[in-house]
């Protein structure tokens, strides 16, 4: 398997999540050449955007822009960026001195344009208590769902990723009733079993995976993140394309049958952007499909 190995691999303790643009007027073949030998797909992810590629003159087959969606009481925005960098580990300060490093082999050309920190929550969970990815595909269904199988040079073992930072309103959900809550998302917070009995609108039932034709699963790689003064969620959705992810999405927004997700009431995306995260060879990425 010659995928990046951190796309398959458990969620770590602490991540920090980079976002580059591109300087203006920027060459960037040689910045983005000395990350693919640095890169180990394991300790940092790496995705590459539209913008870089269009930059380059290079294109991806499968990678587009992120959609923008607005309607009654949600709005999804669309937030394109040049490149994208996970650092994963178990110690946050070796991140950050390795975030640094990154953005000092990257200065020529990019600029960081966002840095979130996450971070592993009990065993897996939100910050609302609920248990995140629990429909997650596993050992073989995992790399169906989220790694492209292409015999030609530099796109199998490929994936595309779909990132959005979502802010949550705690307040707003702790003030919800634990029957409110439970239907919201669709399952139990005290067990994590699904709710049969949940309304339409519950986020698990307008996500469910098996209920798209066809079947629409990703492999789901989000982590909860916080500063300051806010917190919430860093969705990342791993897929061999991206149109299980597309599929999900429109469903959560009523486009099929008008019914909105019930995750709009308390939480909001504030980015949204298309990444496609090439494979690696040798201990660094194989960008030989894009023709470096």
């Amino acid at each position: 398997m010659n995928a990046q190995p951190g796309i398959l691999a458990p969620i770590p303790r602490h991540a920090r999540y980079l976002t580059f643009a591109l300087k203006q007027g920027a060459q960037p073949r040689v910045a983005v050449n000395a990350l693919a030998a640095a890169a180990d797909g394991k300790a940092c992810v790496v995705g590459l955007g539209g913008l870089l590629l269009f930059a380059m003159h290079k294109e991806m087959e499968g990678l587009r822009p992120f959609p923008h969606h607005r309607g009654e009481g949600f709005e999804v925005p669309s937030t394109p960026a040049a490149l994208w960098c996970w650092l994963r580990g178990e110690d946050r300060g070796e991140i950050v001195l390795r975030g640094r490093e990154i953005e000092h082999r990257l200065a020529s050309a990019f600029e960081v344009s966002s840095a979130i920190d996450a971070f592993k929550y009990g065993r897996g969970l939100d910050l609302t208590g609920y248990e995140d990815g629990t429909e997650n595909p596993r050992g073989k269904k995992a790399v169906g769902a989220a790694i492209v199988s292409d015999k030609h040079a530099g796109f199998g073992g490929g994936s595309f990723v779909a990132v959005q930072q979502w802010v949550h309103d705690l307040d707003h959900f702790a003030a919800m009733p634990r029957k409110k809550q439970d239907n919201t998302i669709g399952r139990r917070r005290s067990d994590n079993q699904e709710l049969g009995s949940a309304p339409a609108s519950a986020h698990v039932k307008r996500t469910a995976q098996e209920s798209f034709t066809p079947e629409a699963f990703v492999l789901r790689r989000s982590m909860p993140w916080a500063d300051a003064r806010r917190a919430g969620l860093v969705f990342v959705a791993f897929g061999r394309s991206l149109d299980a992810f597309e599929a999900q999405l429109k469903r959560m927004i009523g486009a099929e049958d008008g019914t909105v997700d019930a995750l709009f009431t308390f939480t909001r995306p504030v980015t949204g952007a298309y990444f496609w995260c090439p494979p690696v060879k040798r201990g660094g990425l194989d960008l030989r499909a894009i023709g470096l």
